[in-house]
């Protein structure tokens, strides 16, 4: 306890446990700063953040010498007192350069023996032990990231932002090797069991057995849950941010952003629905998912992939929680889950087909394998033809003009000649070069690939945007991506490159010898 006296009589006292630290400012002040209660955002209370005191070298309290002044003796005693929380004592273990995607940023990551410390560029986080509820280290699918959540209650606060949950992003095969900065005697008597004295690991596994020793917190992995592609999760998107969704033993999460844990025992029910716009299509090709809290609170779950239906839906059914719209063969509940299942009636209703058609719809799957920038490399020769045509025509009357706009309907290529040397050589050159449909296709850059993969769900969540518009959203969605979020269609792009590398080798290997248009050699002379 520190307590203030003014003559006889106490000003005030402050606990030496709620001291985050302390330090020296000059050398005639003691600076200390307390643990803020980052929940009274929500109360609008008011806290104390710090407290400084003036001692003056001619304190009698305090006496000082030629080596230390009085302030330093008082800071001194202060620090004995406040269980070795001063963030100048020697961290445990040390993790740098540690990417967080909540709060965003990178951090040097420090794991004192009563707290956990982030330090970053613009912020500095000091979180008590005490916080800390619960670990879970989540692997991501098909990706060379695995996701640790350190969960906190109360949470921390950044500006007017609280944090319950801190999302760390580890690179899943980095290995690394860490002492535990403890002597001998505390490890055998505080940690005994719980801590070692090195660890060689991969990192995550490293910070999580690290943090759990200090901590003593419960850690959760992966359950029995597998998706469609043996992942740990399905993809889906709340509140208009894309994420994971983990289906646990003990409830769900969402991540990275926002990190939205919800427990089995706060469900009141879950359903599945179909998403009334996209069209018939694009209804049996994804599904949402709701869940509907005891509170009445709701999260609804977008734009999961039909292929996960099966596993999601035997996985909460294992768990006994309410559904719905489970379907019972009575005509009862809605049925959407028993129209999930049924693949064909999903799929396979020549009305909506023929609708779809009518329409004009070009939204399908082979429709996005065509939006690729290499399938208009070449244009529209008929497009350019009617420029060429209006600037090469002679002026006249309405009668000419009329004419001309017959022949341009009507013959498209005739009106091409004056640009020619002559008429033969010009007829020659008005088709285009047919594509050989034996070459290897072009490699897909990284645009191409995120474009391809989220193009559906865009069109999904704005059904009312044209095609350009939504191409204008997508380069938008790929300019806000981090490298890191980037890395997987990074990935296909090389894989995709090797690919054409090696049929375009095969090709060409496969290329007769001799010339298959004979007459162009003439002409290649005379030009």
């Amino acid at each position: 306890m520190l307590t203030f006296m003014v003559g006889s009589k106490q000003a005030f006292e402050v606990f030496l446990a709620d001291v985050s630290q302390t330090q020296m400012q000059g050398k005639t002040d003691v600076l200390l700063e307390f643990h803020v209660d980052d929940t009274t955002g929500a109360n609008e209370k008011d806290s104390l953040m710090d407290m400084s005191f003036h001692v003056p070298t001619s304190n009698t309290q305090f006496i000082g010498n030629e080596e230390r002044t009085s302030a330093q003796v008082m800071w001194e005693a202060i620090m004995s007192g406040t269980d070795g929380s001063n963030p100048s004592e020697e961290a445990v273990v040390t993790f740098d350069g540690i990417a967080i995607l909540t709060p965003r940023g990178r951090y040097g990551v420090e794991l004192h023996v009563s707290f956990l410390r982030l330090q970053g560029q613009a912020s500095d986080f000091k979180i008590q032990y005490s916080s800390i509820v619960r670990l879970f280290i989540l692997p991501k699918s098909n990706n060379p990231h695995t996701i640790v959540v350190v969960t906190l209650d109360p949470p921390i606060r950044k500006g007017q932002t609280l944090y319950p949950h801190i999302v760390i992003q580890f690179e899943t095969d980095t290995v690394v090797e860490k002492k535990m900065k403890l002597s001998r005697e505390l490890l055998e008597e505080k940690y005994k069991d719980r801590l070692e004295e090195s660890y060689q690991d991969l990192v995550h596994e490293v910070f999580v057995k690290a943090l759990r020793g200090l901590s003593g917190s419960k850690v959760t992995r992966p359950g029995s849950f597998r998706s469609s592609q043996g992942g740990y999760a399905v993809k889906s998107s709340l509140k208009a941010e894309d994420g994971l969704l983990y289906p646990l033993e003990k409830g769900f999460f969402f991540l990275p952003k926002p990190p939205t844990l919800i427990l089995h025992e706060e469900i009141e029910f879950v359903e599945f629905e179909r998403h009334g716009t996209g069209g018939a299509s694009m209804s049996s090709h994804y599904f949402d998912l709701l869940i509907k809290l005891i509170n009445d609170q709701e999260h609804l779950f977008r734009n999961i992939q039909r292929s996960e239906y099966h596993n999601l839906f035997n996985f909460i059914n294992g768990k006994n929680l309410k559904i719905m719209n489970l379907g019972d063969g009575q005509g009862t509940g809605g049925g959407v889950a028993d129209i999930l299942l049924d693949t064909e009636h999903a799929a396979g209703d020549p009305y909506l087909a023929r609708i779809k058609n009518q329409a004009g719809d070009e939204e399908s799957d082979e429709e996005d394998e065509d939006f690729v920038l290499d399938k208009d490399d070449g244009g529209s020769p008929t497009d350019d033809s009617g420029g060429e045509e209006s600037d090469a025509s002679e002026s006249g009357g309405q009668k000419e003009k009329s004419s001309k706009k017959e022949a341009s309907s009507s013959k498209p290529p005739a009106k091409r000649k004056p640009k020619g040397r002559d008429g033969e050589s010009s007829e020659k050159r008005k088709p285009k070069k047919k594509k050989d449909p034996n070459a290897p296709k072009r490699p897909m850059t990284p645009f191409m690939f995120f474009s391809k993969s989220e193009r559906a769900g865009v069109k999904k969540s704005n059904p009312d945007l044209p095609p350009t518009d939504i191409a204008k959203k997508l380069g938008e969605m790929w300019q806000k991506m981090s490298t890191e979020e980037k890395q997987l269609y990074i990935q296909q792009s090389q894989v995709d490159k090797k690919r054409y590398e090696k049929e375009s080798a095969d090709y060409r290997a496969a290329a007769p010898v001799v010339p298959v248009d004979l007459d162009s050699g003439p002409a290649n002379d005379s030009d």
